[in-house]
């Protein structure tokens, strides 16, 4: 039987209600943003993991991504957005700390990089679990190219209070429109509830958030590509938002076939569990071994879960040992890990207030929008409107699927913001402040007019000043690291980032 959901009016004056203030300001939140190390030219770092940062297998605040030279700098879950932002500061300052000679990319593309077989995989060691890490990456180097997997991100975890799922099971319960008997299969269901209203509407965060409309030539060394040149050195498009989400940029040909099913728990799991399952002729041809070398895990379409590229996980802490399918199918989803957001070189962190109070709206938006099924076809028309915003987003007479009609972007988007604005008013009340209504006043400000978006204020820059890519960024490293150099990090949050490093 079908069980009928509660409409968005009514799940925001369930919210207005119910300690709603409460479950506001008790929003969990987490931050893993990548930066690849470079030296003070701004020339890619050959040199390992440094040692003074412990170990990238077991240091859960500081580790690597792909290569040895891209780091991760993870937050603990906080619950307000200043102290998310705080503790990143920290981490990062702590990097400035115990390392000489080297920084941060300020971006989300990379530096000048050198050749592709020459770009480090990250090492973690010769335990089975730190082997099989790396030998993962290798095959992602060689499924995808290494210059790919250099690309830096930020990810936003986000998850709703305790208290929260506890009393809109309780309303559920009570107005007959939940068929789930424990509250973890209800809040597993209404996380993908919060998915599929955000793969129909994340174009919207790239338009608004990306910031990497061009990149270095070198990144498509010996690729083939339909950019225009910037300057000497750089490629772009005219009205490009975020490349880095384009076919060029963090994504997977291979995969443009699966159909990953969001409707229920148990078919997200059986979809992906088959593609890694599913054989893959290309892959076959790299081979698992050569020599006596590990290419690859497998010859799959996927080598594990992680490998599927999608801009929202539905996400479970794991235990020792354990998948994250295997974590997901026995305890549920917890949270939720955005991954379409760009590193903003405009800003210190990569991410700012501003953002996250609009991340923290949007999400919560898709979390109480009504959120019917999802089948292929709206799956793949919300693939087309990524493709579109990545590489026409601000040409003014781009046209998106909204639903099953073509309209203006402009007007998509006005439409969406404008329906979040009671959200933003909740969150005012909840912080006695008017910083999340002042921030979807900025977002509207940017869909009336580009030029505020960050990929255009980028190009901008670039155009106005003759300069390229990798001598702005690098102007903004040096500067950000400048301000980092001179942070100073508290004794115990030290102390906390390097429990397992021996000094």
């Amino acid at each position: 039987m079908l069980i009928p959901e509660n409409t968005y009016e009514q799940n925001l004056a369930f919210q207005a209600g119910n300690n709603g203030r409460d479950w506001l300001t008790q929003l969990q939140r987490g931050i893993e943003k990548e930066g690849l190390r470079v030296d003070d030219a701004g020339n890619f770092a050959m040199t390992p993991h440094p040692r003074a940062l412990g170990s990238a297998l077991t240091n859960p605040w500081l580790t690597t991504d792909f290569s040895e030279s891209l780091l991760e700098f993870i937050t603990p879950v906080f619950t307000t957005i200043n102290a998310t932002l705080a503790y990143l500061k920290d981490t990062h300052a702590l990097f400035y700390k115990r390392v000489t000679g080297e920084n941060i990319w300020a971006g989300s593309m990379p530096c000048f990089l050198p050749d592709d077989d020459r770009i480090p995989v990250a090492q973690y060691g010769t335990s089975n679990r730190a082997r099989m890490k790396t030998i993962y990456r290798i095959g992602l180097g060689h499924r995808y190219g290494r210059a790919m997997q250099t690309i830096a991100g930020v990810h936003y975890n986000f998850s709703m209070p305790e208290q929260y799922w506890q009393a809109a099971f309780d309303e559920a319960r009570t107005s007959n429109k939940t068929s789930h008997e424990e509250i973890q299969d209800f809040i597993s269901q209404r996380y993908l509830d919060l998915i599929r209203n955000f793969r129909r509407n994340y174009w919207l965060l790239i338009y608004l958030l990306g910031a990497a409309p061009c990149f270095n030539k070198s990144f498509v060394r010996g690729r083939e590509h339909q950019m225009d040149r910037l300057g000497d050195e750089d490629l772009y498009l005219p009205y490009a938002t975020s490349l880095r989400m384009g076919d060029l940029g963090y994504q997977s040909s291979a995969q443009k076939s699966l159909f990953i099913c969001y409707n229920e728990l148990d078919t997200y799991i059986q979809t992906l569990r088959e593609a890694i399952h599913k054989p893959y002729k290309p892959y076959e041809s790299i081979g698992v071994k050569k020599n006596g070398q590990y290419r690859q895990l497998n010859t799959s379409l996927l080598q594990i879960e992680n490998e599927f590229y999608s801009p929202i996980r539905p996400k479970r802490v794991t235990k020792r040992g354990q998948t994250p399918l295997r974590a997901l199918r026995e305890h549920g989803v917890e949270y939720v890990e955005v991954r379409c957001i760009d590193v903003n070189p405009l800003t210190i962190l990569g991410i700012d207030a501003e953002s996250m109070r609009f991340l923290d709206t949007f999400l919560l938006y898709c979390l109480i929008k009504e959120s019917p099924h999802c089948q292929e076809e709206e799956f793949r028309r919300n693939a087309e409107n990524q493709s579109r915003i990545v590489n026409r987003g601000r040409d003014p007479a781009i046209r998106i699927y909204c639903g099953k009609n073509e309209l203006l972007m402009r007007d998509c988007a006005t439409d969406l913001l404008t329906d979040m604005q009671p959200i933003a008013g909740q969150f005012d009340q909840a912080h006695q402040t008017s910083a999340y209504s002042d921030s979807l006043r900025q977002q509207l400000a940017k869909v009336e007019d580009d030029s505020l978006t960050p990929s255009a204020k980028i190009l901008r820059t670039l155009i106005d000043n003759n300069q390229s890519l990798l001598a702005f960024t690098r102007k903004q490293t040096l500067a950000f690291a400048k301000e980092f150099k001179s942070h100073q990090i508290k004794e115990a949050t030290e102390r906390k980032m390097l429990a397992d490093v021996e000094v």
